[in-house]
């Protein structure tokens, strides 16, 4: 009996280290000192990472990011988007005709771990270090770093010189250590897609021409010294001079800059604890910039109401890049669009700092975990900043029908680099990720999918969630069953389709048959309106649920027995007359992603359809 108590308590105790130790998480601390030379496009740079080995593997090699090689002619990048079905307009074919002088580089001079060199190999994107000393389990190590590299021309986030005449967008700039996590090295090539990174703080110096504004993640240092709106004092500078601006940026997972000589720099307050900083040239577009910052303001606002505090004192909103692209403190934008374009680019680049700087999920594995919520976020954001009577949703809903009814649909379980198109890509990852929450508030009503959301944002912050992390915390706030939801909907393309398929009397009451005819199965709201104007919902669980939601959005709702998933059809009765019946609808509010919403309603009624042109995602 004793040694069995030793084998009980030994086993409990393994099971729980397990549990544990399978969520542990790297951790780097960058020291960089940059020297820019604006004239020729290259820089200099050393680098000392301190790394915290927290797992409980034995590495015996590393390997880091060199995103600007990328930028030349024969790269994975290069040959990706020349080869791709709907290339990037972008990018197209231009890294091919890069000259020597245009091309992106990084190149490592030396390396030590330990303070002892070590062996590399450079594989296109992908730096190699085999050790010559493991990391053991637990222990931290020290990595120093000589590199040099050169901007490229080409405007891909990165690059020089985008078209509204931004100088540098230095985003994915210095040579970066892969994430390491349970699953192992995400040491996957660029091909200009998602990112995945450690989480750590970054001591940043760079020196450059004191003509230059800089813009970056972190905060500041030595303001005093620089001026150019980040000191309250008046700073001037010779000709010819250069300064050396410090930055130091607690807790994030990447660090991205820009500079131009003509940034204006304006600082608003979000509150006491919050500023955001604003950095744009004063050219025609000025005005769009300056109307924009208490929409930005309000932005945030809603964010830490909705969603859960963001945690940093400062964000940078900064003009750059070829679109709109988001980084820890900060984000790079493009301009040259109409005033809500501007605001609707910078709430959801902004929206990023909750779904992907705070939570840090592997967006590269999971891009709808990102995009997809960011996209939902900006939907709800937008509503408030522009009311209307319009479902916010629609054009969402709309852009998935169309990628279905395309045939390019791929499951959001494919990694990010290996969608067939871009389109199908963008759609899943932006579009069908949206719809996955908004479908989500409909499964286990409004309430609880807040509360959900808040709590996800709450407990997983710094900690990259997987989709079973959210899921279990959507079942905790629910108390249903929802693996068929995520299986369903992230695993698979099978697509939800349910139809009013008879109305019949039956003596002085009604009998109504359901007929499902897409694969995917759902709960169902249905509504039926009355002569004298009320409403009552008749709610279908699924079986598969094991429970039922709680949502009191209609004046009566009756809870009709569980409907198993395998069966095509399900009848039930109104103890109502059909003459005293007006409409029958299921699911009114819309959040369902029904393909066919004509058969959702009785009687027929083909205005009732929702469906519009898709906008462009992002």
């Amino acid at each position: 009996m004793k040694k069995l108590l030793i084998v009980m308590l030994l086993g409990g105790w393994a099971s729980v280290t397990s549990a544990q130790t399978d969520r542990w998480q790297q951790r780097v601390k960058y020291d960089m000192n940059i020297n820019f030379d604006a004239t020729t496009h290259r820089f200099t740079g050393t680098q000392k990472l301190a790394y915290s080995n927290n797992s409980p593997d034995t590495l015996h090699k590393v390997f880091y990011h060199l995103y600007f090689n990328a930028f030349q002619p024969g790269s994975q990048m290069d040959v990706r988007s020349r080869t791709i079905k709907d290339p990037d307009a972008r990018v197209m074919d231009r890294i091919s005709k890069l000259s020597s002088t245009e091309i992106g580089y990084q190149k490592i001079n030396s390396l030590q771990h330990n303070g002892k060199p070590v062996k590399y190999e450079v594989v296109g994107t992908i730096l190699e270090v085999t050790l010559t000393e493991p990391l053991m389990p637990r222990t931290q190590h020290t990595f120093d770093m000589e590199f040099e590299a050169q901007v490229p021309q080409q405007i891909r986030r990165s690059g020089r010189f985008n078209k509204e005449g931004i100088d540098y967008s230095m985003a994915q700039w210095y040579p970066k250590m892969s994430e390491y996590d349970y699953e192992g090295w995400h040491a996957n090539p660029y091909i200009a897609r998602e990112f995945y990174g450690v989480w750590g703080d970054y001591d940043v110096k760079i020196n450059m021409d004191a003509s230059y504004v800089i813009a970056a993640t972190g905060y500041l240092q030595n303001p005093d010294k620089i001026g150019h709106g980040y000191s309250k004092k008046n700073v001037t500078h010779k000709k010819g001079e250069r300064l050396t601006w410090h930055f130091v940026a607690p807790n994030v997972h990447d660090f991205v800059w820009a500079a131009d000589p003509d940034y204006k720099h304006d600082v608003v307050k979000v509150d006491n604890d919050l500023d955001l900083h604003f950095f744009y040239q004063t050219d025609t577009l000025a005005d769009n910039w300056k109307q924009m910052q208490p929409y930005a303001v309000k932005c945030f606002q809603i964010m830490n109401q909705r969603f859960g505090r963001y945690p940093y004192k400062q964000y940078s909103v900064i003009q750059g890049g070829d679109g709109g692209m988001e980084y820890p403190m900060a984000t790079l934008i493009t301009s040259h669009t109409s005033f809500r374009g501007l605001v609707s680019v910078t709430v959801h680049e902004s929206i990023h700092s909750w779904f992907q700087m705070v939570l840090g999920t592997n967006e590269s594995k999971y891009p709808w975990m990102d995009e997809g919520f960011t996209t939902y976020a900006q939907n709800e954001v937008m509503a408030q900043l522009f009311p209307s009577r319009t479902n916010p949703h629609q054009a969402t809903y709309a852009a998935y029908r169309s990628l279905v009814q395309s045939g390019l649909e791929e499951p959001l379980t494919t990694h990010s680099d290996h969608y067939n198109t871009n389109r199908a890509y963008s759609v899943a990852s932006y579009v069908k990720g949206s719809v996955f929450l908004h479908q989500l508030s409909y499964i286990i009503g409004q309430e609880t999918f807040d509360r959900g959301m808040k709590r996800y944002y709450n407990e997983w912050r710094y900690k990259h969630p997987n989709p079973t992390d959210l899921k279990r915390i959507m079942e905790k706030e629910s108390g249903l069953e929802l693996d068929w939801y995520w299986e369903n909907w992230v695993g698979t393309t099978k697509t939800i389709d349910y139809a009013v398929k008879q109305v019949a009397p039956a003596g002085t009451n009604t009998n109504v048959t359901l007929e499902r005819i897409g694969l995917m199965p759902m709960p169902l709201d249905v509504v039926v309106t009355y002569k004298d104007g009320t409403q009552e919902n008749f709610y279908i669980p699924l079986e598969i649920m094991r429970g039922e939601k709680t949502e009191g959005a209609y004046q009566k709702r009756t809870l009709l027995t569980d409907w198993g998933w395998t069966y095509p059809e399900y009848s039930f009765t109104i103890n109502r007359s059909p003459s005293d019946i007006t409409r029958i609808v299921i699911d009114p509010t819309q959040r369902l992603a029904d393909m066919e919403y004509e058969n959702n309603v009785y009687p027929a009624a083909p205005t009732v359809s929702p469906r519009l042109q898709g906008e462009k995602v992002q």
